[in-house]
């Protein structure tokens, strides 16, 4: 699978080093910048997450993830800052941060904020439109889903059914629930229709066919912590 990518915006050269080294070490590819101007220059849509300082000459840390979030762009950003007042956080989260954390800080705790913020990321398809895990893709933009790099061959009303349930995970749907949302305006489907179209799409998945569990007497669920 491809490395995930981060970007490093400080403008303290041996910090990004620091930084950089540590992540690559922890199987992440890296880009740095030493100013914000800088990293405008950089900036691609390959990056999973920013590492952003906040006290930089120049363009603030602050204005600069202003202006992402302006533009549309969403890739997550933590903040990196010797300012540690309830206030500098609440202007963080306010500019469009994701997290905060006040230097000095351990390599450890960078390493799990990132990894928490990654995760959550990949299972939130409200936030990136994709449902990412692993090495399984949900586009719903482009209504594909690929495992392992290659189209996993879904039809259109399996696709449906998949992306229901993955924009819902924390909920259970009956078979009757799932003809009302899917089939709405076919006539005649039975509950057997959903189990067929659930069990062809489980084969497609492969391995990551328990995605979709079923409650017996419930339904069916999207649940990441069967895979």
């Amino acid at each position: 699978m491809e490395k995930q990518k981060i970007f490093i915006v400080d403008d303290d050269p041996d910090i990004c080093e620091i930084l950089s080294y540590n992540l690559v070490n922890e199987g992440y590819e890296t880009e740095l910048a030493h100013s914000a101007e800088e990293a405008f220059g950089k900036l691609t849509s390959d990056f999973s997450l920013i590492l952003l300082d906040i006290m930089m000459g120049g363009m603030s840390g602050y204005q600069f993830a202003r202006t992402l979030r302006s533009m549309g762009n969403e890739t997550p950003i933590i903040f990196l800052t010797a300012k540690n007042t309830e206030n500098d956080m609440l202007t963080g989260f306010s500019v469009g941060g994701d997290d905060y954390i006040s230097k000095p800080f351990s390599l450890k705790e960078v390493s799990a904020r990132v990894k928490a913020i990654l995760k959550r990321r990949q299972t939130d398809p409200a936030r990136t439109n994709k449902f990412v895990y692993k090495d399984i893709i949900i586009d719903f933009d482009i209504k594909e889903v690929t495992v392992a790099g290659k189209s996993a061959g879904v039809t259109k009303t399996e696709f449906e059914v998949l992306a229901f349930l993955a924009k819902n995970q924390d909920h259970i749907y009956s078979r009757e629930e799932l003809i009302n949302h899917i089939w709405e305006k076919a006539p005649y489907i039975t509950e057997r229709t959903v189990d067929v179209h659930i069990t062809r799409l489980r084969k497609k998945l492969g391995e990551y066919a328990p995605l979709i569990s079923n409650k017996s007497g419930y339904g069916y669920r999207f649940n990441i912590s069967n895979v």
